[in-house]
């Protein structure tokens, strides 16, 4: 019995032996120390630069590093996009706009969001790889969020940002960053970007030159926060740094913003990228003028924290700076291990099995969950700026309504800019038709968004002509330059598209291909014409044998156009050039009448309506970033009016003459001026651009579906005279902080379809310096429809000329059913309620300190007052 418990024992010895032995030779080998994920990431990163040539190095620091094939390492393209979901990919669920998610005033919902967008980048980026494709918008660095301030409403961009509030901005960027990297310890998800790093908010043409002055407290009280917060407390991986100069120093090249306050203050460990081309304003002429060469120009840049260049300034040029001993290598090895370090942690140099994120399912993408958060968000970013005799929600059994306005069924005004290409397109005309099945919706245009810009729609097939067709004739090619024989040729009805699931060209190992159409334009009715090419990409557009508009590295879907007069029945030549490098391809060949009597068809649609629904406000096409459009109130993406275009304005007026109940729907990126709507229009809702579900959020509005509760991230002003010079970056007379005059609609504005009480305020009498001060609220509907509450915590200490009016320091997004109490809570943290000094230095001071709770600002009367809910206030003493 012992020999056989003996012989068992050497049995099970030999066979842990073998299986041990089986496993070392099982175990993969590597050529390279990097490649092994047993050894530390900052031993992997060492070692791969180690292996690398100076110009490889060189090579990886440009946004589209190629392949070193030797060591095993893939190309990269770093440069991504999710503002609002992600963009320029292919389809993907479109969210509202930047402003749209600062209204919901609603932190947690936006982390949600941040995990549904990153799920979808995920998926994207893993189906592009098994694909063999590494191009641009198909890696997982993405350059999101803005959160610069939006300080003056004529900033194009400023419908990116959450805001003018450094508090409001911070909640809704960290959420967002942590929902889009992920909770996993050892891979990021994405890799988030907090930009433009800092100081930045327009104007957009001169931002390549300009150089901005604050004081301390300017910086430290407002331009900073939002930064500070997403470096120490999302752990946000990566910034962009801005275009303009800051006290003297481009802002990519700014050794105390780069260095004293990122990193050594604020104990930053990712990378800094440039904004696109900013390297190259360091010595281009007629910009910053601050070196002569593009070696000086790279050199200055890395020496100061510009670790990844978005633009093709490093190489060569970084090179030659380090041999010329403008750099040290080990400044360019510094940069690059940040790099590194940042694709190490996504997971690019493990196996998929070993990653969490690489396991997301395509099928994720555009799917009804991602879609029922899209519009959820949409419908939380309404904001109802009035409703006099409660003319809202509509009546659902009424027989006809109007639909009109430049807005009213514009798919491009739903998205805003840095959108993705949506499935759906949910307009407020499609909605409205959608939601009252048995009643006649007329429609109408109305006007152009602005004097000279036409709402241009694709050309028809019925004016087109390809021989004995209709259409074009459309030669596609796999190449990226119309060279060879074309793949096939097809006769095109109409040149709209948006190949956003399916390329034309099968089997493209990258998403590269050109088209090529041909054929004659004949018009049915003489007149002058506006057309255009709205592309991706780049090509060309010749009309009757003449070239009159070439583009390239659009990035997103832009357009480009001509005026011209037709006559009828006359045949014109078309030609146009196409080609496509990047996964969102879109052609569309467009036009509009520009002499065309847009109004009396609205007036007739009114006159036949029991109420009007007019849809204005601006467009992402004449507001957004350094564009070419020079209107009258418009400034190459700025604007230098806030009011509405005189073209609306004038139809807004008519129909108002009517006497139909009207209400004005504002989609838009910034802040209005509608002075006369206030006075004379009974109901008003901002909508923003609302995503790809907009218009249904619209409509569950106005009749009744949904009870708003969305709120001012920004300030409407009555005129831009209220204004300081757009340049002047002082934080004087700007924002609800500091503005000494009177809104049209306050910062926090938003009515609901019930009313909310507040009572039982607790605030201490007194607290210590440097304590936390616990504030407690109680909060009712005390209406007859159940909604959510924004719950606004404000502070004051007046101490002196440059103190804020009030400060957002809490807020909480509430739903009660009628008659329902909830309790609220808020903590105001030391930090929150120190003073900065003009020095830019935070200490408490001993004082009084006033609250105010409630669900708006206090002290307005008006259309500007919140009549819907209330407020209390409260003070400590601070000792």
């Amino acid at each position: 019995m012992n020999r056989l418990k003996t012989y068992k024992f050497y049995v099970s010895v030999l066979i842990i032996a073998l299986s041990v032995m089986s496993c070392k030779t099982e175990q993969k080998e590597y050529k390279f120390k990097f490649q092994n994920p047993e050894h530390a990431l900052e031993d992997r990163v060492a070692n791969l630069i180690g292996e690398m040539t100076l110009q490889e190095k060189v090579s990886q620091m440009r946004y589209d590093a190629p392949a070193i094939e030797r060591l095993g390492v893939p190309e990269y393209n770093w440069w991504n996009e999710c503002l609002h979901g992600v963009a320029r990919a292919g389809e993907a669920t479109v969210f509202p706009q930047g402003i749209g998610m600062g209204a919901t005033w609603n932190a947690p919902l936006i982390f949600k969001m941040g995990e549904v967008v990153s799920d979808e980048a995920r998926a994207k980026h893993h189906k592009a790889i098994s694909e063999g494709k590494r191009g641009i918008y198909q890696g997982l660095t993405f350059w999101t969020p803005n959160i610069n301030i939006f300080r003056d409403p004529r900033w194009g961009r400023g419908q990116e940002t959450y805001g003018e509030d450094p508090y409001l901005t911070s909640r809704i960027g960290v959420n967002y960053i942590k929902g889009l990297q992920g909770d996993d310890e050892t891979h990021l998800k994405v890799v988030a970007t907090a930009k433009h790093y800092a100081v930045h908010s327009g104007p957009e043409k001169s931002r390549h030159e300009d150089n901005y002055h604050t004081s301390n407290k300017d910086l430290y009280e407002t331009y900073l926060p939002a930064f500070e917060a997403a470096v120490k407390e999302a752990k946000v991986h990566s910034v962009m740094c801005a275009y303009n100069r800051y006290r003297d120093e481009a802002c990519c090249g700014s050794n105390l913003l780069l260095n004293r306050i990122l990193r050594d203050d604020w104990g930053f460990g990712g990378y800094v990228v440039s904004d696109c081309w900013a390297i190259n304003d360091f010595w281009e002429p007629n910009k910053h003028n601050l070196v002569e060469t593009p070696e000086e120009a790279a050199a200055l840049a890395v020496d100061r924290g510009t670790d990844l260049n978005c633009g093709s300034v490093y190489d060569p040029n970084l090179s030659e700076a380090v041999l010329k001993e403008l750099i040290d290598e080990s400044k360019v090895d510094l940069a690059l291990s940040r790099l590194f370090i940042a694709r190490f942690k996504l997971g690019m140099f493990d196996d998929d099995e070993n990653v969490k994120w690489s396991k997301i399912p395509y099928d994720v993408v555009v799917s009804k969950t991602h879609y029922d958060l899209s519009e959820r968000i949409s419908r939380e970013s309404m904001v109802l700026l009035k409703n006099e005799n409660n003319v809202l929600p509509l009546d659902k059994n009424i027989k006809s309504i109007a639909v009109i306005g430049p807005n009213a069924n514009s798919k491009q005004v739903l998205l805003g800019n840095y959108h993705g290409t949506p499935k759906n397109h949910f307009t407020p005309l499609l909605a409205i038709q959608n939601k009252l099945p048995n009643a006649k919706v007329h429609y109408a245009l109305g006007s152009d968004i602005a004097v000279g810009w036409p709402a241009l729609n694709p050309i028809p097939e019925d004016v087109l002509k390809n021989g004995d067709d209709t259409g074009l004739k459309g030669e596609y090619f796999k190449t990226i330059d119309w060279k060879g024989e074309p793949e096939f040729t097809r006769n095109d009805k109409t040149v709209d598209f948006n190949w956003v699931s399916n390329l034309p060209v099968d089997n493209l190992k990258k998403d590269v291909f050109s088209v090529k159409w041909t054929g004659t334009l004949v018009p049915k009715a003489s007149g002058t014409y506006r057309i255009g090419l709205r592309a991706s990409s780049g090509g060309k557009l010749y009309f009757n044998e003449e070239l009159r508009f070439k583009f390239s590295d659009d990035h997103e879907p832009k357009t480009r156009y001509f005026d011209v007069k037709l006559k009828k029945g006359e045949s014109n030549t078309i030609k146009i050039e196409y080609y496509n490098y990047h996964a969102d391809p879109q052609a569309q060949l467009v036009w509009a009448k520009t002499d065309a009597d847009l109004i009396t068809p609205a007036l007739e649609a009114a006159k036949k309506s029991e109420v009007v629904v007019l849809c204005l406000g601006l467009s992402p096409s004449i507001e957004g970033e350094e564009m070419p459009v020079l209107l009258e109130g418009f400034d190459k993406g700025d604007r230098s009016e806030i009011t509405l275009p005189k073209t609306q304005i004038e139809l807004m007026k008519k129909i108002q003459a009517l006497g139909k109940p009207t209400v004005l729907v504002l989609m838009n990126g910034s802040a209005l001026a509608v002075n006369w709507a206030a006075d004379n229009v009974s109901a008003i809702l901002e909508a923003w651009y609302p995503g790809e579900f907009g218009g249904n959020a619209i409509a569950d509005v106005l009749f009744g579906d949904y009870n708003p509760a969305g709120r001012l991230p920004v300030t409407f002003y009555k005129s831009v005279n209220d204004l300081p010079d757009f340049k002047n970056y002082n934080m004087e007379n700007r924002t609800y902080r500091y503005f000494k005059g009177n809104p049209l609609f306050p910062f926090g504005h938003g009515l609901s379809y019930t009313n909310f009480s507040y009572s039982n305020i607790n605030v201490p009498q007194r607290s210590n310096l440097n304590d936390d001060i616990n504030v407690k609220v109680d909060v009712t509907n005390s209406g007859k429809m159940a909604g959510d509450e924004v719950v606004q915590l404000y502070i004051s200490q007046q101490l002196g000329e440059t103190s804020p009016t009030r400060s957002l320091v809490g807020f909480q997004r509430i739903n009660l059913k009628p008659n329902e109490t909830k309790a609220v809570s808020f903590t105001i943290t030391p930090k929150q309620y120190a003073v900065i000094a003009n020095d830019g230095t935070s200490k408490a001071k001993a004082g009084t300190l006033e609250i105010c709770v409630g669900g708006k600002q206090p002290g307005f009367s008006g259309v500007a007052d919140t009549h819907t809910t209330s407020v209390l206030k409260g003070k400590v003493i601070l000792e």
